[in-house]
């Protein structure tokens, strides 16, 4: 049973990585949208077939799971799918003074939520494991920061743009939210949800967040550069 979501995520992502890379834009400036999140799944679809093989996958004491492709999974996509929400953020932009520093700050903050919530899921005492999680979750919070303050209101340069990047920038918010929440109730954190229904909840979730998001937001931004005449 808790092979079956890892096979399923491994085909979706697989197929969803040709299929984004097919209908997306190879010109003008969603070439680099396209190309980010035809990579994204690519790279969830090894996560999940190394998961599906039990590679990474390591028993605790307690006997949950750490599947260690997962974090490695979140290491590269998250960054991709965040330099993309800041490459959004410019569409409308005169100048690009300040992209990289954004990216740069911003993928920082990313790879620290991720590192300290895998040194969360294997630490074994409680405390230790609430105080990383914790400390990831900060680090989420100044990732969030960066992404609804100064780069919402670079977007604003162009109205069209700014309202797709926040409608987009929303949509990945809600989801990312819930990835915490998954891990505080799951075998992770509290253990008051099933391995088996966590790693369900955690496909629906990249599906909608690294597929689903992939085609809303490049119609949204298309619609965008469209209506402000780029």
């Amino acid at each position: 049973m808790t092979q079956t979501p890892l096979l399923i995520g491994f085909v979706i992502m697989s197929l969803a990585s040709l299929a984004i890379y097919a209908k997306g834009a190879h010109r003008g400036p969603l070439r680099g949208h396209t190309l980010i999140h035809a990579a994204v799944p690519f790279i969830a679809a090894t996560a999940y077939l190394a998961m599906y093989l039990g590679v990474g996958n390591l028993i605790k004491p307690d006997d949950s799971i750490t599947y260690v492709a997962r974090y490695f999974d979140w290491l590269l996509t998250t960054p991709l799918l965040l330099a993309g929400v800041v490459s959004s953020a410019y569409l409308g932009a005169r100048e690009r003074d300040g992209q990289a520093g954004f990216v740069a700050s911003i993928v920082t903050l990313d790879v620290m939520m991720i590192v300290t919530g895998l040194v969360a899921s294997l630490a074994l005492y409680g405390t230790i494991k609430w105080v990383f999680f914790a400390w990831s979750c900060v680090a989420f919070v100044g990732a969030l920061y960066l992404i609804w303050k100064p780069l919402a209101a670079l977007s604003e340069a162009s109205p069209a743009i700014g309202a797709a990047y926040r409608k987009n920038s929303g949509f990945l918010t809600v989801l990312w939210l819930i990835y915490p929440v998954v891990f505080a109730v799951g075998p992770e954190g509290i253990w008051a949800i099933s391995d088996a229904a966590t790693l369900w909840i955690i496909l629906v979730l990249d599906v909608l967040a690294k597929v689903v998001y992939a085609f809303t937001s490049e119609r949204n931004l298309r619609a965008a550069l469209v209506h402000s005449g780029a």
